[in-house]
């Protein structure tokens, strides 16, 4: 197999950008990009640290961010599974990236640039929610935003419709993972009255 290695390679295989590629980019929360994310429940949060890079889904009854202003977005990291592994690495690299995606739009927004935390009082305070609070918020500092391609959604059908008969699910998972101590139909049928009250 031929392994690319150089940029000129790269470069060799594929046109041009578009001008609509180049000029959709901004460097800060303009009107709409401001609008699409507000509307955003969901993203995936994407950081680097020593042990590689991680991808963690992000969600909330409501926007899952918010504006601090035009160049700062703020997240409240919810409740979770306690790995840490997107705080760790925000703690020691703070290069992050971000798709917000909406449900039913072929659109996604991208966000790149650089994150810390705090565990501020008063900020933690400003996002409560069923009378809780996050242990941290993660602000992020905008270098770029950008809508991506339609492409990939359209070709999955994304929203069109629903796979999830012909994968395993999260008990099946931890059953083979555990080696049958548990998990199975069993923990899959008990997860969601385990979880609600957990959310935030």
């Amino acid at each position: 197999m031929r392994k690319i290695e150089t940029l000129e390679a790269l470069h060799a295989l594929y046109k041009t950008p578009s001008d609509a590629a180049l000029h959709k980019v901004a460097d800060h929360l303009t009107p709409l990009y401001r609008k699409w994310i507000e509307g955003a429940r969901f993203c995936v949060v994407s950081t680097v640290g020593p042990e590689g890079a991680d991808g963690s889904p992000r969600g909330d009854d409501g926007p899952v961010v918010r504006f601090h202003d035009d160049k700062t977005l703020m997240m409240p990291d919810w409740r979770g599974n306690n790995r840490l592994d997107t705080l760790r690495n925000i703690v020691r690299d703070g290069r992050i990236a971000l798709m917000f995606m909406v449900s039913g739009s072929k659109t996604i927004v991208r966000v790149n640039g650089r994150a810390w935390l705090t565990d501020d009082e008063a900020v933690c305070q400003q996002f409560e929610k069923r009378s809780k609070h996050p242990k941290t918020v993660i602000v992020i500092e905008i270098d770029e935003i950008y809508t991506q391609c339609a492409k990939a959604v359209m070709r999955a059908g994304l929203w069109e419709r629903d796979d999830s008969a012909s994968v395993p699910t999260m008990g099946d998972i931890l059953l083979e993972m555990t080696k049958g101590k548990f998990g199975g139909a069993e923990y899959d049928a008990a997860y969601g009255d385990y979880a609600k009250p957990r959310m935030w």
